[in-house]
């Protein structure tokens, strides 16, 4: 049950996001794309993130954490670019700011929804 709310609640939170910044764009059947892509990013949260997180260790405490927000927005393009090109969901990212500014919407919306939902 917690992994289905989970899913919804990272769904609602990249609606936000592609709703929010101009540089996210969605084609086709919205609902379905949003839960398809919640499940990527979630698959790469789980294998990739920790990696990139071991891998700029000192960078995050050299810059007192602030680094994640870089490698959040470096995860969501990375989801982004395998949801488009592997799987032929229509989730397309422009730029990297563009994933950056919806990967901290997409962190804000996950913590308002989860901190509801408890």
């Amino acid at each position: 049950m917690k992994l289905l709310v989970r899913w919804v609640i990272t769904s609602l939170a990249l609606f936000a996001a592609a709703w929010l910044v101009p540089g996210i764009v969605v084609d086709g059947d919205g609902w379905v794309i949003y839960a398809a892509m919640a499940v990527i990013l979630g698959l790469v949260n789980a294998i990739v993130r920790p990696l990139l997180k071991l891998m700029t260790c000192p960078l995050i405490i050299l810059t007192l954490g602030l680094f994640v927000l870089i490698i959040n927005g470096l995860t969501l393009w990375l989801s982004s670019a395998i949801a488009v090109n592997w799987f032929n969901v229509g989730f397309y990212i422009d730029d990297f700011w563009s994933a950056f500014w919806g990967a901290l919407i997409v962190s804000i919306v996950s913590v308002v929804l989860s901190a509801l939902v408890k």
